[in-house]
């Protein structure tokens, strides 16, 4: 079973999605939210990421509106490092304290402010670690950021069970399939 699953996926730049209003994001949050769905189904209570734009704050925000459901689930936000929203746009950084504020548990695994791409590296490697299991969006024919979690993983799925869970362009037409059945009007919206 696993009682911790850690989030990635692709930045908001690899997947050309710019604003909240781009078509793609229902469809992704879509695919995400039955996965999670799934794991709540199955046991799973702590759902885990670094907080970084993109895949990891959609499913945390969709994590955040299923607690309303499933009280027993939980969002861990593990940063990086101290302040790692500095640079980001503005409304990306409202976005990532209000999730912040209502995670069950924050913290930052290097106690200071970036210094070098070695703390992302530990990021990746610490919260494979402290996961049972890992739900990635990614596509293997489009490499991309998330392929730095996916070599800790691996090497921790072969040491022993660590289901790696892929969201790949198959399911996002599968999720975009089941949008426009339950609701025609989908994409006019």
């Amino acid at each position: 079973m696993v009682n911790v699953l850690a989030i990635t996926g692709y930045k908001p730049h690899e997947l050309g999605i710019f604003n909240d209003d781009h078509p793609g994001l229902k469809v992704i949050k879509h695919a995400l939210r039955n996965q999670l769905l799934s794991f709540i189904n199955e046991g799973t209570e702590w759902f885990l990421t670094s907080g970084q734009p993109g895949v990891e704050l959609w499913a945390s925000e969709l994590v955040l509106e299923l607690r309303d459901d499933y009280p027993q689930v939980q969002l861990c936000i593990l940063t990086p490092f101290l302040e790692q929203e500095a640079r980001w746009p503005d409304p990306a950084k409202e976005k990532y304290q209000m999730i912040l504020s209502e995670a069950d548990f924050v913290e930052s695994i290097t106690k200071r402010p970036y210094e070098n791409p070695g703390q992302l590296r530990l990021k990746n490697d610490f919260i494979i670690q402290k996961s049972d299991g890992l739900l990635v969006l990614y596509d293997e024919e489009t490499p991309g950021s998330p392929s730095y979690y996916l070599t800790p993983a691996k090497q921790k799925q072969m040491t022993g069970d660590y289901p790696i869970i892929y969201v790949n362009r198959y399911d996002l037409e599968a999720a975009s399939q089941d949008l426009i059945e339950s609701d025609p009007r989908y994409w006019s919206q």
